[in-house]
Protein backbone atom coordinates (compact mmCIF):
# COMPACT_ATOMS: atom_id res chain seq x y z
CA UNK A 1 0.00 0.00 0.00
CA UNK A 2 2.91 2.30 0.74
CA UNK A 3 4.27 1.76 -2.79
CA UNK A 4 0.87 2.51 -4.35
CA UNK A 5 0.63 5.69 -2.30
CA UNK A 6 4.06 6.86 -3.45
CA UNK A 7 3.20 6.14 -7.08
CA UNK A 8 -0.11 8.04 -6.72
CA UNK A 9 1.72 11.07 -5.33
CA UNK A 10 4.22 10.91 -8.20
CA UNK A 11 1.40 10.69 -10.74
CA UNK A 12 -0.58 13.59 -9.33
CA UNK A 13 2.55 15.72 -9.04
CA UNK A 14 2.78 15.79 -12.84
CA UNK A 15 0.59 18.30 -14.73
CA UNK A 16 0.36 15.91 -17.67
CA UNK A 17 -0.82 13.09 -15.45
CA UNK A 18 -3.41 15.33 -13.80
CA UNK A 19 -4.80 16.16 -17.26
CA UNK A 20 -4.95 12.43 -17.98
CA UNK A 21 -6.98 11.78 -14.84
CA UNK A 22 -9.42 14.57 -15.72
CA UNK A 23 -9.87 13.17 -19.24
CA UNK A 24 -10.43 9.66 -17.87
CA UNK A 25 -13.11 10.93 -15.48
CA UNK A 26 -14.85 12.81 -18.30
CA UNK A 27 -14.84 9.71 -20.50
CA UNK A 28 -16.28 7.56 -17.73
CA UNK A 29 -19.04 10.14 -17.09
CA UNK A 30 -19.86 10.20 -20.82
CA UNK A 31 -20.00 6.40 -20.90
CA UNK A 32 -22.37 6.29 -17.92
CA UNK A 33 -24.64 8.91 -19.54
CA UNK A 34 -24.65 6.90 -22.78
CA UNK A 35 -25.62 3.70 -20.96
CA UNK A 36 -28.44 5.50 -19.12
CA UNK A 37 -29.67 7.02 -22.41
CA UNK A 38 -29.70 3.59 -24.03
CA UNK A 39 -31.64 2.20 -21.04
CA UNK A 40 -34.27 4.93 -21.42
CA UNK A 41 -34.51 4.34 -25.17
CA UNK A 42 -34.84 0.61 -24.49
CA UNK A 43 -37.93 1.34 -22.35
CA UNK A 44 -39.32 3.56 -25.12
CA UNK A 45 -38.92 0.96 -27.91
CA UNK A 46 -40.33 -1.78 -25.70
CA UNK A 47 -43.31 0.41 -24.90
CA UNK A 48 -43.90 0.90 -28.64
CA UNK A 49 -43.95 -2.89 -28.99
CA UNK A 50 -46.52 -3.11 -26.22
CA UNK A 51 -44.21 -4.44 -23.54
CA UNK A 52 -43.03 -2.90 -20.31
CA UNK A 53 -39.76 -3.48 -18.44
CA UNK A 54 -38.16 -1.85 -15.43
CA UNK A 55 -35.32 0.72 -15.69
CA UNK A 56 -32.93 -1.84 -14.17
CA UNK A 57 -33.80 -4.26 -16.98
CA UNK A 58 -32.98 -1.50 -19.44
CA UNK A 59 -29.56 -1.03 -17.88
CA UNK A 60 -29.05 -4.79 -17.90
CA UNK A 61 -29.94 -5.09 -21.60
CA UNK A 62 -27.78 -2.06 -22.56
CA UNK A 63 -24.66 -3.41 -20.80
CA UNK A 64 -25.01 -6.98 -22.13
CA UNK A 65 -25.49 -5.65 -25.65
CA UNK A 66 -22.68 -3.08 -25.52
CA UNK A 67 -20.24 -5.64 -24.16
CA UNK A 68 -21.37 -8.18 -26.82
CA UNK A 69 -22.41 -10.70 -24.17
CA UNK A 70 -25.97 -10.74 -25.60
CA UNK A 71 -27.69 -13.35 -23.41
CA UNK A 72 -30.82 -13.22 -25.67
CA UNK A 73 -33.33 -13.37 -22.79
CA UNK A 74 -34.60 -9.88 -23.67
CA UNK A 75 -35.01 -9.11 -27.38
CA UNK A 76 -36.90 -6.78 -29.71
CA UNK A 77 -39.54 -8.03 -32.09
CA UNK A 78 -39.83 -4.98 -34.39
CA UNK A 79 -37.38 -3.78 -37.04
CA UNK A 80 -37.05 -0.43 -35.27
CA UNK A 81 -36.05 -2.19 -32.04
CA UNK A 82 -33.57 -4.39 -33.87
CA UNK A 83 -32.06 -1.34 -35.61
CA UNK A 84 -31.69 0.28 -32.19
CA UNK A 85 -29.98 -2.92 -30.98
CA UNK A 86 -27.46 -2.67 -33.83
CA UNK A 87 -26.69 0.95 -32.90
CA UNK A 88 -26.15 -0.07 -29.24
CA UNK A 89 -24.03 -3.08 -30.26
CA UNK A 90 -21.75 -1.12 -32.62
CA UNK A 91 -21.32 1.82 -30.28
CA UNK A 92 -20.60 -0.63 -27.44
CA UNK A 93 -17.86 -2.30 -29.50
CA UNK A 94 -16.24 1.08 -30.09
CA UNK A 95 -16.59 2.54 -26.60
CA UNK A 96 -16.37 -0.58 -24.41
CA UNK A 97 -14.03 -2.85 -26.35
CA UNK A 98 -11.73 -0.33 -28.07
CA UNK A 99 -11.73 3.10 -26.48
CA UNK A 100 -12.10 2.07 -22.84
CA UNK A 101 -9.16 -0.42 -22.79
CA UNK A 102 -7.01 2.03 -24.77
CA UNK A 103 -7.77 4.89 -22.39
CA UNK A 104 -7.13 2.73 -19.31
CA UNK A 105 -3.76 1.60 -20.73
CA UNK A 106 -2.82 5.09 -21.89
CA UNK A 107 -4.02 7.11 -18.93
CA UNK A 108 -3.82 4.64 -16.03
CA UNK A 109 -1.43 1.76 -16.63
CA UNK A 110 1.25 3.67 -18.55
CA UNK A 111 1.48 6.53 -16.01
CA UNK A 112 1.86 3.97 -13.20
CA UNK A 113 4.70 2.24 -15.08
CA UNK A 114 6.31 5.58 -15.80
CA UNK A 115 6.01 6.54 -12.15
CA UNK A 116 7.70 3.29 -11.18
CA UNK A 117 10.49 3.97 -13.68
CA UNK A 118 10.87 7.51 -12.39
CA UNK A 119 11.28 6.20 -8.86
CA UNK A 120 13.98 3.75 -10.02
CA UNK A 121 15.74 6.19 -12.35
CA UNK A 122 15.56 9.65 -10.78
CA UNK A 123 16.26 12.84 -12.70
CA UNK A 124 17.79 14.51 -9.66
CA UNK A 125 20.01 13.43 -6.78
CA UNK A 126 18.96 14.17 -3.20
CA UNK A 127 19.92 17.65 -1.91
CA UNK A 128 22.06 16.09 0.82
CA UNK A 129 24.30 14.30 -1.71
CA UNK A 130 27.96 14.89 -0.85
CA UNK A 131 31.27 13.32 -1.86
CA UNK A 132 29.75 11.25 -4.65
CA UNK A 133 31.41 10.35 -7.97
CA UNK A 134 29.60 11.21 -11.21
CA UNK A 135 30.12 8.90 -14.20
CA UNK A 136 29.08 10.36 -17.55
CA UNK A 137 28.90 7.07 -19.45
CA UNK A 138 28.57 3.37 -18.77
CA UNK A 139 31.50 1.68 -20.50
CA UNK A 140 34.30 -0.75 -19.67
CA UNK A 141 36.25 1.85 -17.67
CA UNK A 142 33.16 2.91 -15.73
CA UNK A 143 32.26 -0.71 -14.97
CA UNK A 144 35.73 -1.32 -13.54
CA UNK A 145 35.61 1.94 -11.60
CA UNK A 146 32.18 1.13 -10.12
CA UNK A 147 33.58 -2.14 -8.75
CA UNK A 148 36.30 -0.21 -6.91
CA UNK A 149 33.92 2.48 -5.65
CA UNK A 150 31.46 -0.08 -4.27
CA UNK A 151 34.28 -1.98 -2.56
CA UNK A 152 35.28 1.22 -0.75
CA UNK A 153 31.73 2.28 0.04
CA UNK A 154 31.95 5.44 -2.10
CA UNK A 155 28.66 6.79 -3.46
CA UNK A 156 28.33 7.30 -7.22
CA UNK A 157 25.77 7.93 -9.94
CA UNK A 158 25.87 7.02 -13.63
CA UNK A 159 24.29 9.71 -15.82
CA UNK A 160 22.22 8.02 -18.55
CA UNK A 161 20.22 9.93 -21.21
CA UNK A 162 17.71 7.15 -21.99
CA UNK A 163 15.25 6.27 -19.23
CA UNK A 164 14.84 2.66 -20.43
CA UNK A 165 18.59 2.12 -20.29
CA UNK A 166 18.66 3.79 -16.89
CA UNK A 167 15.96 1.47 -15.56
CA UNK A 168 17.82 -1.52 -16.96
CA UNK A 169 21.03 -0.45 -15.21
CA UNK A 170 19.10 0.20 -12.00
CA UNK A 171 17.71 -3.32 -12.16
CA UNK A 172 21.30 -4.57 -12.38
CA UNK A 173 21.97 -2.93 -9.04
CA UNK A 174 23.61 0.28 -10.27
CA UNK A 175 22.92 3.82 -9.07
CA UNK A 176 21.72 5.89 -11.99
CA UNK A 177 20.37 9.32 -12.82
CA UNK A 178 18.52 10.26 -16.01
CA UNK A 179 19.83 13.30 -17.88
CA UNK A 180 21.60 14.50 -21.00
CA UNK A 181 25.36 14.53 -20.44
CA UNK A 182 25.80 17.84 -22.27
CA UNK A 183 23.00 19.68 -20.44
CA UNK A 184 24.05 22.07 -17.63
CA UNK A 185 20.74 21.38 -15.86
CA UNK A 186 21.78 17.72 -15.51
CA UNK A 187 24.84 18.63 -13.46
CA UNK A 188 22.94 21.13 -11.34
CA UNK A 189 20.51 18.35 -10.44
CA UNK A 190 23.42 15.95 -9.93
CA UNK A 191 24.85 18.30 -7.25
CA UNK A 192 28.16 18.39 -9.11
CA UNK A 193 29.46 21.19 -6.90
CA UNK A 194 29.26 18.75 -3.95
CA UNK A 195 30.80 15.80 -5.82
CA UNK A 196 34.26 14.41 -5.08
CA UNK A 197 35.06 13.65 -8.75
CA UNK A 198 33.58 13.60 -12.26
CA UNK A 199 34.78 10.77 -14.53
CA UNK A 200 34.41 11.51 -18.27
CA UNK A 201 35.14 8.21 -20.05
CA UNK A 202 33.26 8.14 -23.37
CA UNK A 203 35.28 7.04 -26.42
CA UNK A 204 34.50 10.33 -28.14
CA UNK A 205 36.93 13.22 -27.65
CA UNK A 206 34.59 16.03 -28.84
CA UNK A 207 31.79 14.76 -26.59
CA UNK A 208 34.16 14.49 -23.63
CA UNK A 209 35.35 18.04 -24.28
CA UNK A 210 31.75 19.27 -24.30
CA UNK A 211 31.01 17.46 -21.03
CA UNK A 212 34.09 18.86 -19.27
CA UNK A 213 33.34 22.38 -20.49
CA UNK A 214 29.72 22.01 -19.33
CA UNK A 215 30.71 20.77 -15.87
CA UNK A 216 33.44 23.26 -15.08
CA UNK A 217 31.28 26.43 -14.54
CA UNK A 218 29.57 24.74 -11.58
CA UNK A 219 32.85 24.35 -9.67
CA UNK A 220 36.49 25.23 -10.22
CA UNK A 221 37.72 22.77 -7.59
CA UNK A 222 35.86 19.51 -8.27
CA UNK A 223 38.33 17.15 -9.99
CA UNK A 224 37.36 16.21 -13.55
CA UNK A 225 39.29 13.23 -14.94
CA UNK A 226 38.75 12.50 -18.63
CA UNK A 227 39.75 9.82 -21.12
CA UNK A 228 41.20 10.84 -24.48
CA UNK A 229 41.58 8.64 -27.56
CA UNK A 230 43.60 10.96 -29.78
CA UNK A 231 46.82 12.31 -28.20
CA UNK A 232 46.36 15.57 -30.09
CA UNK A 233 43.10 16.17 -28.19
CA UNK A 234 44.82 16.06 -24.81
CA UNK A 235 45.58 19.79 -24.76
CA UNK A 236 42.00 20.63 -25.77
CA UNK A 237 40.55 18.64 -22.87
CA UNK A 238 42.94 20.36 -20.49
CA UNK A 239 41.88 23.75 -21.86
CA UNK A 240 38.24 22.73 -21.39
CA UNK A 241 38.93 22.23 -17.69
CA UNK A 242 40.05 18.63 -17.14
CA UNK A 243 42.07 18.19 -13.97
CA UNK A 244 43.75 15.15 -15.48
CA UNK A 245 43.61 13.64 -18.96
CA UNK A 246 44.33 9.93 -19.38
CA UNK A 247 45.49 8.34 -22.61
CA UNK A 248 44.72 4.59 -22.27
CA UNK A 249 46.99 3.52 -25.13
CA UNK A 250 49.97 5.26 -23.53
CA UNK A 251 49.20 3.78 -20.10
CA UNK A 252 48.96 0.30 -21.58
CA UNK A 253 52.01 0.73 -23.79
CA UNK A 254 54.19 1.91 -20.92
CA UNK A 255 53.04 -0.87 -18.59
CA UNK A 256 53.54 -3.59 -21.20
CA UNK A 257 56.96 -2.28 -22.20
CA UNK A 258 58.08 -2.15 -18.57
CA UNK A 259 57.02 -5.75 -18.05
CA UNK A 260 58.82 -6.89 -21.20
CA UNK A 261 62.17 -6.43 -19.51
CA UNK A 262 63.98 -6.68 -22.79
CA UNK A 263 66.55 -8.98 -21.25
CA UNK A 264 67.56 -6.39 -18.65
CA UNK A 265 67.69 -7.31 -14.97
CA UNK A 266 67.61 -3.74 -13.68
CA UNK A 267 64.59 -2.71 -11.62
CA UNK A 268 61.99 -0.42 -13.18
CA UNK A 269 59.99 2.09 -11.18
CA UNK A 270 56.27 1.41 -11.54
CA UNK A 271 55.15 4.36 -9.42
CA UNK A 272 55.60 6.22 -6.18
CA UNK A 273 53.57 6.23 -2.99
CA UNK A 274 54.84 9.02 -0.80
CA UNK A 275 58.60 8.53 -0.58
CA UNK A 276 58.41 4.82 -1.43
CA UNK A 277 59.34 3.72 -4.95
CA UNK A 278 57.38 0.68 -6.07
CA UNK A 279 59.59 -1.26 -8.48
CA UNK A 280 59.58 -4.54 -10.36
CA UNK A 281 62.66 -6.50 -11.31
CA UNK A 282 62.79 -9.49 -13.67
CA UNK A 283 64.81 -12.37 -12.32
CA UNK A 284 65.53 -13.73 -15.79
CA UNK A 285 69.31 -13.98 -16.32
CA UNK A 286 70.28 -13.02 -12.78
CA UNK A 287 72.53 -15.02 -10.49
CA UNK A 288 69.74 -15.81 -8.05
CA UNK A 289 67.57 -17.83 -10.44
CA UNK A 290 67.04 -21.21 -8.81
CA UNK A 291 67.74 -19.87 -5.31
CA UNK A 292 65.41 -19.14 -2.45
CA UNK A 293 65.17 -15.62 -1.09
CA UNK A 294 67.15 -16.73 1.96
CA UNK A 295 69.93 -18.00 -0.32
CA UNK A 296 69.88 -14.81 -2.42
CA UNK A 297 70.39 -12.81 0.80
CA UNK A 298 68.95 -9.51 -0.41
CA UNK A 299 68.85 -8.19 3.14
CA UNK A 300 72.49 -8.91 3.91
CA UNK A 301 73.83 -7.77 0.54
CA UNK A 302 71.60 -4.77 -0.19
CA UNK A 303 69.62 -4.04 2.94
CA UNK A 304 66.33 -4.55 1.10
CA UNK A 305 63.47 -6.98 1.32
CA UNK A 306 61.35 -8.57 -1.41
CA UNK A 307 57.66 -7.90 -0.83
CA UNK A 308 56.34 -10.48 -3.24
CA UNK A 309 56.95 -12.61 -6.30
CA UNK A 310 54.78 -12.63 -9.42
CA UNK A 311 54.80 -15.88 -11.35
CA UNK A 312 52.63 -16.02 -14.47
CA UNK A 313 49.49 -14.53 -13.04
CA UNK A 314 50.03 -15.74 -9.48
CA UNK A 315 51.24 -13.50 -6.66
CA UNK A 316 53.06 -15.00 -3.71
CA UNK A 317 54.02 -13.18 -0.55
CA UNK A 318 57.76 -13.35 -0.25
CA UNK A 319 59.20 -15.62 2.43
CA UNK A 320 62.66 -17.07 3.12
CA UNK A 321 61.74 -20.28 1.30
CA UNK A 322 60.25 -18.59 -1.79
CA UNK A 323 62.14 -19.86 -4.81
CA UNK A 324 63.10 -17.60 -7.72
CA UNK A 325 62.69 -18.97 -11.25
CA UNK A 326 63.45 -17.67 -14.74
CA UNK A 327 59.87 -16.37 -14.97
CA UNK A 328 59.80 -14.68 -11.58
CA UNK A 329 59.28 -10.95 -11.21
CA UNK A 330 60.26 -9.46 -7.88
CA UNK A 331 58.16 -6.66 -6.40
CA UNK A 332 60.03 -4.36 -4.08
CA UNK A 333 59.35 -1.18 -2.17
CA UNK A 334 62.57 0.82 -2.13
CA UNK A 335 63.99 4.19 -1.28
CA UNK A 336 65.85 6.01 -4.06
CA UNK A 337 69.17 4.97 -2.49
CA UNK A 338 68.18 1.32 -2.31
CA UNK A 339 67.09 1.38 -5.96
CA UNK A 340 70.54 2.67 -6.95
CA UNK A 341 72.20 -0.09 -4.94
CA UNK A 342 70.05 -2.79 -6.54
CA UNK A 343 70.67 -1.57 -10.09
CA UNK A 344 74.38 -1.16 -9.40
CA UNK A 345 74.52 -4.81 -8.41
CA UNK A 346 72.78 -6.14 -11.52
CA UNK A 347 73.77 -3.36 -13.91
CA UNK A 348 77.40 -4.35 -14.16
CA UNK A 349 76.45 -7.66 -15.66
CA UNK A 350 73.60 -6.29 -17.71
CA UNK A 351 72.81 -8.43 -20.68
CA UNK A 352 72.20 -7.34 -24.20
CA UNK A 353 68.69 -6.02 -24.43
CA UNK A 354 67.72 -8.62 -27.01
CA UNK A 355 64.62 -8.17 -29.14
CA UNK A 356 61.03 -7.77 -28.07
CA UNK A 357 58.27 -8.98 -30.39
CA UNK A 358 55.11 -6.85 -30.53
CA UNK A 359 52.05 -8.51 -32.06
CA UNK A 360 49.65 -5.79 -33.18
CA UNK A 361 50.52 -2.38 -34.60
CA UNK A 362 47.55 -0.40 -33.28
CA UNK A 363 47.70 2.50 -30.86
CA UNK A 364 48.81 0.31 -27.96
CA UNK A 365 51.42 -1.50 -30.05
CA UNK A 366 52.86 1.79 -31.29
CA UNK A 367 52.89 3.26 -27.78
CA UNK A 368 54.74 0.17 -26.55
CA UNK A 369 57.25 0.50 -29.37
CA UNK A 370 57.93 4.14 -28.47
CA UNK A 371 58.72 3.20 -24.86
CA UNK A 372 61.02 0.37 -25.95
CA UNK A 373 62.77 2.67 -28.40
CA UNK A 374 63.33 5.25 -25.66
CA UNK A 375 64.90 2.51 -23.54
CA UNK A 376 67.06 1.50 -26.55
CA UNK A 377 65.55 -1.97 -26.77
CA UNK A 378 65.24 -3.53 -30.20
CA UNK A 379 61.76 -4.62 -31.26
CA UNK A 380 59.74 -5.94 -34.19
CA UNK A 381 56.04 -5.32 -34.84
CA UNK A 382 53.86 -7.91 -36.59
CA UNK A 383 50.73 -6.52 -38.20
CA UNK A 384 48.69 -7.20 -41.31
CA UNK A 385 48.45 -3.46 -42.07
CA UNK A 386 51.02 -0.71 -42.37
CA UNK A 387 52.36 0.80 -39.17
CA UNK A 388 53.29 4.43 -39.94
CA UNK A 389 56.51 5.64 -38.39
CA UNK A 390 57.99 2.20 -37.82
CA UNK A 391 58.06 0.49 -41.22
CA UNK A 392 60.81 2.79 -42.48
CA UNK A 393 63.15 1.57 -39.76
CA UNK A 394 62.66 -2.03 -40.89
CA UNK A 395 60.94 -2.94 -37.66
CA UNK A 396 57.59 -4.04 -39.10
CA UNK A 397 56.85 -7.52 -40.44
CA UNK A 398 53.65 -7.70 -42.47
CA UNK A 399 51.52 -10.79 -42.06
CA UNK A 400 49.39 -12.87 -39.73
CA UNK A 401 51.01 -13.60 -36.36
CA UNK A 402 49.28 -17.00 -36.37
CA UNK A 403 51.55 -17.94 -39.31
CA UNK A 404 54.71 -19.62 -38.00
CA UNK A 405 56.78 -18.34 -40.93
CA UNK A 406 55.77 -14.76 -40.14
CA UNK A 407 56.69 -15.25 -36.48
CA UNK A 408 60.11 -16.62 -37.37
CA UNK A 409 60.73 -13.83 -39.86
CA UNK A 410 60.14 -11.37 -37.00
CA UNK A 411 62.63 -13.21 -34.79
CA UNK A 412 60.22 -15.08 -32.55
CA UNK A 413 62.68 -17.88 -31.78
CA UNK A 414 65.22 -15.43 -30.33
CA UNK A 415 62.81 -12.89 -28.80
CA UNK A 416 63.36 -12.05 -25.14
CA UNK A 417 59.65 -11.24 -24.69
CA UNK A 418 56.39 -11.34 -26.66
CA UNK A 419 53.80 -8.58 -26.27
CA UNK A 420 50.28 -9.30 -27.57
CA UNK A 421 48.62 -5.90 -28.03
CA UNK A 422 45.63 -6.32 -30.38
CA UNK A 423 42.29 -4.80 -29.33
CA UNK A 424 40.39 -8.12 -29.65
CA UNK A 425 40.44 -10.36 -26.57
CA UNK A 426 39.60 -13.51 -28.56
CA UNK A 427 42.61 -12.92 -30.81
CA UNK A 428 44.86 -12.24 -27.83
CA UNK A 429 43.83 -15.46 -26.10
CA UNK A 430 44.39 -17.41 -29.33
CA UNK A 431 47.84 -15.91 -29.94
CA UNK A 432 48.88 -16.30 -26.29
CA UNK A 433 48.10 -20.02 -26.35
CA UNK A 434 49.92 -20.36 -29.68
CA UNK A 435 53.06 -18.53 -28.56
CA UNK A 436 53.16 -20.37 -25.24
CA UNK A 437 52.98 -23.71 -27.03
CA UNK A 438 55.82 -22.73 -29.35
CA UNK A 439 58.05 -21.34 -26.59
CA UNK A 440 57.12 -22.52 -23.08
CA UNK A 441 59.59 -20.23 -21.28
CA UNK A 442 59.42 -16.93 -23.17
CA UNK A 443 57.86 -14.06 -21.15
CA UNK A 444 54.45 -13.16 -22.63
CA UNK A 445 52.61 -9.93 -21.83
CA UNK A 446 49.04 -9.66 -23.12
CA UNK A 447 46.40 -6.99 -23.35
CA UNK A 448 42.78 -7.46 -22.28
CA UNK A 449 40.02 -5.12 -23.31
CA UNK A 450 37.62 -6.45 -20.68
CA UNK A 451 38.43 -7.38 -17.08
CA UNK A 452 36.49 -10.62 -17.39
CA UNK A 453 39.14 -12.01 -19.78
CA UNK A 454 42.14 -11.34 -17.52
CA UNK A 455 42.01 -14.72 -15.76
CA UNK A 456 41.50 -16.50 -19.10
CA UNK A 457 44.62 -14.88 -20.55
CA UNK A 458 46.64 -15.95 -17.52
CA UNK A 459 45.43 -19.52 -18.01
CA UNK A 460 46.32 -19.24 -21.68
CA UNK A 461 49.94 -18.69 -20.64
CA UNK A 462 50.42 -14.92 -20.26
CA UNK A 463 52.86 -13.88 -17.54
CA UNK A 464 51.33 -10.42 -17.31
CA UNK A 465 47.93 -9.14 -18.40
CA UNK A 466 46.87 -5.50 -18.55
CA UNK A 467 43.41 -4.23 -19.40
CA UNK A 468 42.67 -0.71 -20.56
CA UNK A 469 39.51 -0.71 -18.45
CA UNK A 470 41.40 -1.56 -15.27
CA UNK A 471 44.23 0.86 -15.91
CA UNK A 472 41.82 3.70 -16.66
CA UNK A 473 39.68 2.88 -13.63
CA UNK A 474 42.70 2.62 -11.36
CA UNK A 475 44.14 5.91 -12.60
CA UNK A 476 40.80 7.63 -11.90
CA UNK A 477 40.45 5.94 -8.51
CA UNK A 478 44.04 6.83 -7.62
CA UNK A 479 43.25 10.48 -8.39
CA UNK A 480 40.17 10.23 -6.16
CA UNK A 481 42.33 8.81 -3.39
CA UNK A 482 44.94 11.53 -3.89
CA UNK A 483 47.71 9.22 -5.11
CA UNK A 484 47.36 6.53 -2.43
CA UNK A 485 46.76 3.58 -4.79
CA UNK A 486 49.03 2.18 -7.50
CA UNK A 487 48.23 -0.76 -9.77
CA UNK A 488 51.35 -2.90 -10.17
CA UNK A 489 49.86 -5.59 -12.39
CA UNK A 490 46.28 -6.65 -13.05
CA UNK A 491 44.69 -7.49 -9.71
CA UNK A 492 47.70 -6.44 -7.60
CA UNK A 493 47.99 -3.01 -5.97
CA UNK A 494 50.26 -1.01 -3.74
CA UNK A 495 48.35 1.18 -1.27
CA UNK A 496 49.37 3.85 1.20
CA UNK A 497 47.04 3.75 4.20
CA UNK A 498 47.04 5.27 7.70
CA UNK A 499 47.96 2.83 10.45
CA UNK A 500 44.53 1.36 11.34
CA UNK A 501 43.20 1.25 14.92
CA UNK A 502 43.90 -2.47 15.26
CA UNK A 503 47.63 -2.01 14.62
CA UNK A 504 48.44 1.14 16.60
CA UNK A 505 51.07 0.40 19.20
CA UNK A 506 51.44 -3.22 18.06
CA UNK A 507 54.22 -4.93 16.14
CA UNK A 508 53.79 -6.75 12.84
CA UNK A 509 54.70 -10.08 14.39
CA UNK A 510 52.37 -9.52 17.34
CA UNK A 511 49.44 -8.62 15.05
CA UNK A 512 50.31 -11.40 12.56
CA UNK A 513 49.50 -9.12 9.64
CA UNK A 514 50.55 -11.55 6.91
CA UNK A 515 48.82 -14.55 8.43
CA UNK A 516 45.56 -12.74 9.13
CA UNK A 517 45.28 -10.62 5.98
CA UNK A 518 47.64 -11.93 3.32
CA UNK A 519 49.03 -8.40 2.80
CA UNK A 520 52.71 -7.53 2.59
CA UNK A 521 53.91 -4.47 4.52
CA UNK A 522 56.47 -2.69 2.34
CA UNK A 523 57.25 0.45 4.33
CA UNK A 524 56.33 2.65 7.29
CA UNK A 525 56.22 6.43 7.11
CA UNK A 526 56.10 8.47 10.34
CA UNK A 527 57.27 11.96 11.30
CA UNK A 528 58.86 12.42 7.85
CA UNK A 529 60.96 9.30 8.36
CA UNK A 530 60.81 6.34 5.98
CA UNK A 531 61.41 2.78 7.13
CA UNK A 532 61.48 0.41 4.16
CA UNK A 533 60.81 -3.23 5.00
CA UNK A 534 60.09 -2.45 8.69
CA UNK A 535 61.35 -5.09 11.15
CA UNK A 536 58.70 -7.42 12.61
CA UNK A 537 59.32 -6.17 16.17
CA UNK A 538 58.82 -2.46 15.37
CA UNK A 539 55.77 -0.97 17.09
CA UNK A 540 53.51 0.82 14.63
CA UNK A 541 52.80 4.40 15.75
CA UNK A 542 49.50 6.26 15.62
CA UNK A 543 49.59 8.87 12.87
CA UNK A 544 51.93 6.81 10.69
CA UNK A 545 51.26 5.42 7.22
CA UNK A 546 51.83 1.92 5.89
CA UNK A 547 52.59 1.00 2.30
CA UNK A 548 51.01 -2.37 1.53
CA UNK A 549 50.91 -4.74 -1.43
CA UNK A 550 47.36 -6.07 -1.66
CA UNK A 551 44.81 -7.77 -3.84
CA UNK A 552 41.12 -6.82 -3.56
CA UNK A 553 40.55 -9.87 -1.38
CA UNK A 554 43.52 -9.33 0.97
CA UNK A 555 42.60 -5.65 1.30
CA UNK A 556 39.13 -6.62 2.53
CA UNK A 557 40.70 -9.09 4.99
CA UNK A 558 43.11 -6.40 6.23
CA UNK A 559 40.28 -3.94 6.90
CA UNK A 560 38.17 -6.62 8.57
CA UNK A 561 41.05 -7.69 10.82
CA UNK A 562 42.42 -4.27 11.79
CA UNK A 563 39.74 -1.74 10.89
CA UNK A 564 39.74 1.22 8.53
CA UNK A 565 41.47 4.43 9.59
Amino acid sequence: MKTVGIQTVLMLASRRLRRNVVFLVKFCVFLVVLIVAYALLFDLFMYLEGREYSFVTGLYWSLTTMTTLGYGDVTFQSDAGRAFSLVVLLSGMVFMLVLLPFIIIQFVYTPIVQAQEASRAPKELPPESLGHVLLTSYDAVSQALITRLEAQGISYAVIVPDIKEAVGLHDLGLRVMVGEVDDPETYRKARVHRASLVAVTAENDPLNTNIVFTVRPFSEVVPVVSIVQNPEAQDILELAGSTEVLLPSELLGTAMANCAGGGRATAHVMGRLGEVLMVEAHAHGTEWVGRTLAEAAFGERLGIGVAGIWERGRFELAGPDSRITENSVLFLGLSAEQLERYNALVGGGEQAAGRVLIIGGGSVGKATARVLEARKIDYRIIDQADVPGHAAAGRVVSGDAADLDVLREAGFDEATAVLVTTHDDDTNIYLTIYCRRLRPNVPIVSRATYERNVATLHRAGADFVFSAASMGANAIFNHLRHGTTLMMVEGLFAKRVPVPPGLRGRTLIEAQVRARSGCSVVALEHDEQLTVNPPPNLALPEGGHLVLIVTPETERRFEKAFGRA
